[in-house]
Parts: C-alpha cells; structure tokens; sequence
C-alpha cells in the first residue's frame, strides 16, 4: 500500500512542475514588461509629474504674458504714431487740401479716434448647469453653452450693415484686417486675449444697427440658443462716446511660398 500511494506523489512532482512552468515564465514577462513602462515613463516625464496639467497651465500662462506684451506694446505704438503725427504736421509741404484727404483717409482706416451715438451688444457663455427652458428641445451639450467665433462675427457683420462708421470689441477698434478669432472660449484679437462676457460698441445710427441686429439670419439663430439654453445677450444704448484709433502695425502679412 505505501508503494501505491508513494507512486501518485512521485509522479505528480513533476507534472505540477511542468503545469506551473508557462506561469511563472508568463509572470516573469509581466514584470519584466512593467519595468519597461516604468523605465518609459520615467524617461519621458523627467523626474516630473506627468498626471497633473501643469504643462498646460505652463501654456495658458504663457499665452496670458504674451496677451499682456502685445497690448504694452500696442500702447507705446500709439504713443509712437502721435508724436510722428505731429512731426509730420510741422512742415510736411502738403497743402490744405492734401492734409484734409489725409485726415478723411485716417478716419475711415479707423486709425483716428471717433465720437458719436453708440450702441453696445454683451454677449456671453451661457450657465453651465443650464438646461432646456422650451420643452421639444433637446438637453444642451458643451457646445451649447458657449460663445463662438461665428457669433461675434454675426454681431460684427450686422452692425457694419447697419451703418456702423466704427466698431470696438472690448477695447480694440476693428480695421479692414482685423481677424475676430475663438480658440476654445477665449476670443484672440489683434495678438490679445480676452474671455467672456465680450463687448461689441458700434458707433452710428442707433435705430438703424438695432433694425440690421435684428434682421440678421445668423443673429436669429443665436437668440434661439439665448431663449432655450440662456446664452447672454443685451443690448444697449449708451449715447455719444469715443471710439479709440487702432494703434496697432497696418502692414499685411500674408503667407510666402517655399523658394527651392
């Protein structure tokens, strides 16, 4: 009997042996391939923590300062402008009517500050915890939410229709090549950064851009976001006020092709 039940644990020395061996030889592999990523991660983080943002709040930093560069430099470019303007009045030897289709050629390129009767239109995200105000409308993705380039370019283009003779976005005067651009929900304008609420102030006819606001397909389209998901909007009549010139460079650039 002890020959007969020694044989059964005999043999079954080596068969567990060989059942077990393709275990350990795949756990080896996985701790081998786990030290590969480790060495990976470590390489590619560099000491640093690769789970957090900070290399894009680095970003948006940085985008902020060069905001800020830009409009520092904006205002020394119009501190520049006026005193050659200046110079050049002095004794140019153009005559009066020369310098008075210089000044009326300034006013239009909107380089010259401007006054009259203004009117004002806020736009802005709308909450995010909004929903559907109207019943048949669907609950409102993201995208719903926020403001974009296409609709302050519809704000843009209605006043122009209506006879603006100058337009402010928040605080730049808008040129013949001034480029209204979102990334994300900021609004880039002229090298600046700016975030919702956005402020649009034409100068002109009241009634007259208010009629254009309104019979503005792509405005109608976004007072139906307004009404349903609370997107802001307001419009308001502030009276006379001052428009200030573009200070910025007015030279074109345009891409170049590649010289072989």
């Amino acid at each position: 009997m002890s020959n007969s039940a020694d044989s059964p644990g005999t043999g079954s020395t080596p068969e567990r042996a060989r059942r077990f061996r393709p275990v350990r030889i795949l756990t080896a592999a996985v701790f081998a391939l786990a030290g590969l990523i480790f060495f990976t991660s470590f390489n590619t983080a560099k000491g640093t923590n690769i789970r957090t943002d900070t290399s894009l709040l680095k970003l948006s930093d940085l985008i902020q300062e060069r905001s800020r560069e830009n409009g520092g430099l904006d205002e020394t470019n119009g501190t520049l402008r006026k005193e050659i303007e200046a110079l050049a009045e002095r004794d140019d030897g153009s005559t009066k009517a020369e310098d008075d289709k210089l000044a009326a050629l300034e006013k239009r390129a909107g380089t010259q500050k401007l006054t009259g009767e203004s009117l004002t239109v806020t736009l802005n995200d709308a909450p995010p915890d909004a929903t559907a105000k109207l019943p048949g409308y669907p609950e409102p993705q993201p995208d719903y939410l926020v403001i974009h380039q296409q609709d302050l370019q519809a704000v843009v283009n209605a006043l122009w229709q209506g006879g603006a003779k100058g337009i402010k976005v928040m605080d730049q005067r808008l040129i013949s090549t001034s480029a209204v651009r979102c990334v994300g929900n900021t609004l880039i304008l002229q090298g600046r950064v700016y975030s919702p609420p956005y402020k649009i102030t034409a100068v002109g006819d009241p009634g007259k851009l208010q009629k254009a606001l309104a019979a503005s397909p792509a405005i109608q389209n976004y007072m139906v976001y307004v009404n349903v998901y609370g997107l802001g909007w307001k419009v308001e009549e502030n009276g006379p006020v001052t428009l200030p010139g573009y200070s910025g460079t007015v030279d074109l650039h345009y891409a170049k092709p590649v010289e072989e």
